[in-house]
C-alpha cells in the first residue's frame, strides 16, 4: 500500500482520475466507480465514489468514507459496488499487499469484446483477450471473463475473489477482471497506476475489435517463448 497517500491526497486523486476518465470517454453519465484503500496512518478503511455519481464532476469532500469492514462512516451514500471492491482488495492482497486502488468502468471496447459469441459460449474461466501485444502482457496480464451478474450482485463479488485466488495460486496474479456486459475492474498500487492499467486494457480491446472488423485473419497471440522472454526481462505476470 502507498503509505505516502494521505486521505486528502487520495480524495484529490480519485477526483482527478475520475475527470480524466470521463473527459476521454472511458466512462459516461453516472457509470463507473473508483475506490482507494487507506493506510493505517490514515485510520484505515476506504474511500469510494458515491452511488450514481458522475466521475467527471466529483467533489473530494463528498466521497463516501468507510471503515475496514466497509461500513459507511461519512460522505454521500457509497456506490453499490463497494462489496465487489472490498472482495478485490482482500483477495488481491494475498499476492500483493500494496494494492490500494480499484477502478471500474463501462469502457466500450472491453464491453464489446465481452459480447462476442465465442466468449459467451464459454465458461467463467474464459479470458477477455489473448496475449496480443507485449505491453498488454506486461502491464495488464490475464483478464478472466466473469459471467453476467446483475449490477451489485454479491455473487459477482464472491466469484471475482475466487478467480483472483485461483490465478494467484498458480503463480500468475492478475490486475483485472472483466464483468460480462458491464465492464472491467482493474487494481494497482496507486490511482495513477490503476488508470494506466485500464488504459492499456481498453486500447488492447479496441485493437482486437478493429482486427475483427477488418475481415482479415485474426492475429496470432505472442508465442510461449516470447511471453517467457517478457517474464524474464520485465516480470510479466502471464
Amino acid at each position: 500500500m502507498n503509505a505516502a497517500l494521505t486521505e486528502s491526497k487520495a480524495r484529490e486523486e480519485i477526483c482527478r482520475i475520475g475527470k480524466s476518465l470521463f473527459d476521454r470517454g472511458y466512462v459516461h453519465a453516472t457509470a463507473g466507480n473508483i475506490s482507494v484503500r487507506l493506510g493505517a496512518a490514515q485510520g484505515g478503511g476506504f474511500l469510494i465514489t458515491p452511488t450514481d455519481a458522475c466521475l467527471g464532476q466529483l467533489d473530494p469532500a463528498r466521497l463516501a468514507r468507510l471503515d475496514d469492514k466497509a461500513q459507511q462512516t461519512g460522505g454521500e451514500s457509497a456506490s453499490k459496488t463497494i462489496a465487489l471492491h472490498a472482495h478485490i482488495y482482500w483477495a488481491a492482497a494475498l499476492f500483493d499487499d500494496k494494492i490500494s486502488c480499484v477502478i471500474h468502468t463501462h469502457s466500450g471496447a472491453c464491453v464489446a469484446a465481452s459480447l462476442q459469441p465465442a466468449q459467451q459460449a464459454g465458461t467463467e474461466q474464459r479470458e477477455l483477450l489473448p496475449a496480443l501485444t507485449p505491453y498488454f502482457v506486461m502491464k495488464v496480464g490475464h483478464v478472466p471473463l466473469i459471467r453476467y451478474h446483475r449490477p451489485g450482485d454479491p455473487q459477482a463479488a464472491e466469484r471475482v475473489a475466487q478467480v483472483i485466488q485461483q490465478y494467484g495460486a498458480r503463480g500468475t496474479p492478475i490486475r483485472a477482471v472483466m464483468l460480462e456486459r458491464l465492464g472491467p475492474n482493474v487494481w494497482h498500487n496507486s490511482p495513477a497506476a490503476a488508470m494506466a492499467t485500464l488504459e492499456e486494457l481498453e486500447e488492447t480491446a479496441r485493437l482486437w475489435q478493429q482486427c475483427r472488423a477488418s475481415g482479415q485473419p485474426m492475429p496470432a497471440p505472442l508465442s510461449a517463448s516470447q511471453i517467457d522472454e517478457l517474464r524474464q526481462n520485465f516480470g510479466a505476470r502471464w
